[in-house]
């Protein structure tokens, strides 16, 4: 989706808003005791906040007017236990909306987590990888800010307002009147600054984006930047987007510098006009001087919540549309969900694929009615154009799409019938490069059967002639290999990636060829724990190279989304078809660069 402007997105309406709220409060019901509590504090403290200008008004016209000591003596004492007693209810209420909000977003976090691992291959070919992590990242911190304040200050903010507006109907009506001269002028004023602050806070947003891709892009890039020196051109790029959320910062500053001083020039208006009037009413006899010292006490606790309100709204909106995000996430289906009446896969048996189709989305059909059997422990290579289909079909042999049309079986059983744990264990993919977590060797491998012990990955290992050479590392099995194996070659990631699917121990590999990118050095390790690790199993390789297809059982030709043909090397070469041309042209390019 392309950035524009101001992004629509996040904004919300009623109706979605609404929706949103409900669907979080289900997920907070854990967490109820918590926020009743905090509920219970907020109007504690904001009680107590309300209490403090009434007994000032008391302590002055019962006890300093009237020279009474006991009754000013009780009316500091009481300011000073609602003092105590507001400092501690919002400590405390701090405390009980945080624990259950950070609660809140650590489940949320893990239940996107989970769902994201669930998620099967094509909600990652149509979603970027920058916009998933954002939904854990920004959308996350959105709805923290929240929580951390803005819970909690709204709704004091709306008890204040409201508590101050009956005590002050209920101490002087006349007075109260007079308060409410301004309050048209901030409520006009309040609905222009959500207006505008909104638009500025989501231009802002986007312009964080546009430049947080800009350094991106430059430091994953900075080899070809500076191969091709391009430092200048990248570096004027990044001001123009840099100075572009200069722009918008500045923009949101001059929103909030025209509308702060309106909410302070009204409650300093409100306040000359409530000691000028009341003053006159002290003078006549109709008020008393407590009274005036009230409303001048208490029209803090009515303009400053409104300027909070006003405030708050950007950090609502923002919160609401970044929920919605996560929601929507969550809300993605599985599109290889495992049946409730799911079975386990056999130990053997025959990988079978009837009348198989599949697209992407609703985009045309990449492969159709394709039909294929592959006895056990045969090795079949798949070759063909880029682009043909060959590695949609491997994938879909193990199960990592869903058919479109068709179905694979494996022993009779309907891999969209099996177990995904038992899936799993039977059929497993070895991609062309191989991917290493943060952690030892020993963790790497152990990926491919979580449970087994030490012994167990050391075999894995020894099984494939790699156990030697990897226990000479510094720290043997235990060597760190860092963020994505940065720590090894290319050669001895792809080496643990290979021991990995040693140790899983699989009836079925899939191999999107693993030494297709490698130098002839490293080529000639990996092609020999390659032949240990495929010996006695079903094997489909997806051949870059025609030397990987001459050394397969058979060779299917994926051309236009079809298996063109199919047979053994020698037969296809002979029938002078798709591969005997693709044959022909790799022999000659040999002969060319020899």
């Amino acid at each position: 989706m392309p950035m524009s402007a101001v992004d629509e997105d996040s904004k919300l309406d009623r109706r979605e808003a609404a929706r949103v709220l409900r669907r979080a409060a289900r997920m907070l019901v854990p967490y109820k005791r918590q926020v009743v509590s905090a509920g219970i504090l907020v109007t504690v403290s904001t009680l107590a906040v309300l209490a403090g200008p009434l007994l000032v008004k008391v302590g002055i016209d019962r006890g300093i007017s009237q020279s009474n000591e006991r009754v000013l003596n009780l009316a500091v004492a009481a300011f000073v236990v609602v003092a105590v007693v507001a400092y501690g209810a919002s400590r405390v209420q701090v405390l009980m909306i945080s624990r259950a909000g950070e609660g809140f977003l650590r489940d949320l976090r893990n239940r996107v987590f989970d769902h994201l691992l669930r998620l099967s291959m094509p909600f990652y070919d149509r979603e970027k990888a920058g916009v998933v992590v954002s939904r854990m990242t920004s959308d996350v911190d959105a709805l923290q800010e929240l929580i951390q304040q803005g819970l909690l200050q709204m709704l004091a903010s709306m008890l204040l307002i409201v508590g101050s507006v009956v005590l002050m109907a209920f101490v002087s009506w006349q007075l109260l009147l007079v308060c409410l001269i301004p309050v048209p002028f901030v409520v006009l004023a309040s609905i222009k600054f959500q207006r505008d602050s909104n638009e500025a806070y989501l231009t802002v947003r986007d312009r964080i984006g546009l430049t947080l891709s800009s350094l991106q892009e430059g430091i994953s890039g900075v080899r070809v930047i500076q191969a091709y020196g391009r430092e200048d051109v990248e570096i004027g790029r990044f001001e123009r987007r840099n100075n572009s959320l200069y722009r918008a910062h500045m923009k949101s500053v001059f929103v909030q510098a025209w509308y702060l001083p309106v909410i302070e020039g009204a409650a300093v208006g409100c306040t000359a006009l409530v000691v000028a009037i009341g003053g006159k009413m002290v003078v006549s006899g109709t008020a008393q001087v407590g009274t005036v010292a009230f409303f001048v006490l208490t029209l803090s606790n009515l303009f400053e919540p409104l300027q909070q309100l006003s405030q708050l709204f950007n950090t609502v909106q923002s919160s609401g549309a970044a929920l919605q995000k996560l929601f929507d996430l969550l809300d993605t289906p599985v599109d290889l969900e495992e049946r409730p009446d799911a079975v386990a896969l056999p130990d053997r048996g025959e990988l079978v694929v009837e009348g198989l189709s599949f697209a992407y989305g609703s985009g045309p059909p990449v492969l159709a009615d394709v039909d294929l059997v592959l006895p056990p422990g045969e090795k079949l290579a798949l070759v063909g154009p880029t682009g043909a289909g060959k590695s949609t079909l491997a994938k879909l042999m193990a199960r990592l799409y869903a058919p479109t049309a068709g179905r694979v079986t494996f022993g009779g059983v309907d891999l969209r019938d099996a177990q995904l744990t038992s899936l799993r264990r039977q059929i497993t993919v070895v991609p062309q490069e191989g991917y290493l977590f943060h952690g030892s060797i020993r963790d790497n491998v152990r990926i491919g059967r979580p449970a087994a012990t030490d012994q167990e990955v050391e075999d894995a290992l020894e099984s494939l002639g790699l156990l030697a050479r990897f226990a000479s590392q510094a720290n043997g099995l235990d060597t760190e290999v860092n963020e994505r194996g940065s720590s090894l070659s290319a050669g001895e990631r792809q080496l643990v990636s290979l021991a990995r699917a040693a140790l899983a121990d699989p009836a079925v590999l899939v191999l999107d060829e693993a030494t297709s990118s490698l130098d002839p050095g490293t080529e000639v390790l990996v092609e020999t724990a390659l032949e240990r690790l495929v010996e006695g199993r079903t094997v489909i390789v997806i051949a870059h190279r025609l030397t990987t297809a001459e050394r397969s059982d058979r060779v299917g030709v994926v051309a236009e989304g079809h298996l063109a043909e199919l047979g053994t090397h020698a037969e296809l070469v002979a029938q002078g078809g798709h591969y005997a041309d693709l044959y022909r042209s790799w022999v000659h390019g040999l002969a060319s660069s020899a």
